[in-house]
């Protein structure tokens, strides 16, 4: 097949790719560039810029765009973009043929197969790699994205928005943070807490609690803080955090029925020492009657990388009779 553009478009970066597809193969990424999505007026700007990046390559008229949110319509329902998107406005005035959007961690799901196992890191259960499906894909980016991955079939991702779904407190601390947040939303959801954004809102809760004034403003400062041991409470907020993720991770796990658990997304990576420290693991064993099941039901953290434009690509190699303008 001839190239095409392929994107992982999360609140803050749009990671770009070229890519060659074929069914049944890996795709082949020819060239990959990371945006920030802050410094374009619009998610065609974006793909304009990259097209015009392999403009000696020939017309580049299809693009497969794995973006965070829900597709209603012809608009993406999403709070963490810093601009509003249009299906057909963006196919048109990016001066595409073909344009599909698809949930970003439905393709993170998609290029599951692909994983070189060396690249995994194991947070619970066996140190000893293999694929076991169903897959929960989970990762806390700027907001919060799931899906659950299959071994097979005509099709082998299910899509999630668990990130808009109800937090829910595990013990006296949370459900106290969870009071404090409530008064602040009529809807607290999941990734309130377990995303990037919501490590601020988490933090100034814990810093109401303890009575402690506020030091950090950005999650950066926030998470540098706690990793350098300077400030206590940066400590246990990042704690806190991995210890909800982890429940979280064991009650997807439990509603799907998923064999192994793979955890993704940008902040993962920042905070992987704690969550090596105990309380993502405990928190993710602790399901009552049915702890010894998850212990026999891996963790594995994965890097988040290109992950997103390998999956995007392998969709498309997968529905390449897409018609112009749609989302399947």
């Amino acid at each position: 097949m001839d190239p095409l553009i392929v994107a992982d478009v999360g609140g803050t970066y749009a990671r770009m790719a070229l890519v060659r597809v074929a069914p049944g193969r890996a795709p082949e990424i020819l060239d990959f560039h990371r945006h920030a999505c802050a410094e374009y007026p619009s998610l065609a700007a974006i793909l304009r810029d990259f097209a015009a990046r392999h403009a000696a390559s020939g017309q580049l008229r299809r693009a497969v765009v794995a973006i965070a949110g829900l597709l209603d319509g012809d608009t993406l329902v999403n709070s963490n973009l810093p601009w509003p998107v249009s299906l057909e406005n963006t196919r048109l005035s990016a001066g595409l043929d073909e344009l599909t959007l698809i949930n970003d961690f439905e393709a993170v799901a998609h290029a599951m197969p692909y994983l070189d196992p060396a690249t995994l890191s194991s947070l619970s259960g066996d140190v000893a790699h293999s694929f076991q499906w169903p897959a929960l894909v989970l990762g806390p980016g700027t907001g919060l994205g799931a899906a659950l991955r299959f071994d097979g079939g005509t099709r082998p991702v299910l899509a999630s928005e668990v990130g808009h779904s109800a937090l829910a407190a595990g013990n006296a601390l949370e459900m106290e943070i969870l009071r404090l947040l409530m008064a602040r939303w009529p809807h607290v959801d999941n990734e309130r807490v377990l995303s990037g954004s919501g490590l601020m809102n988490l933090y100034p809760c814990l810093c109401e609690i303890r009575g402690v004034a506020l030091r950090w403003s950005t999650t950066e400062q926030l998470i540098a803080a706690a990793q350098t041991g300077e400030d206590a409470l940066a400590v246990e907020c990042i704690e806190v955090f991995c210890g909800w993720l982890g429940s979280l991770a064991g009650d997807l796990a439990i509603a799907f029925g998923a064999k192994s658990v793979y955890l993704a997304g940008g902040i993962s990576g920042h905070i992987d020492g704690f969550l090596r420290r105990g309380a993502f693991q405990a928190r993710y064993l602790n399901k009552g009657v049915l702890s010894e099941v998850m212990r026999h039901t891996p963790v594995w953290r994965v890097d988040h990388g290109r992950l997103g434009v390998i999956g995007a690509a392998a969709w498309y190699a997968g529905h390449h009779t897409t018609v112009s303008g749609t989302a399947l």
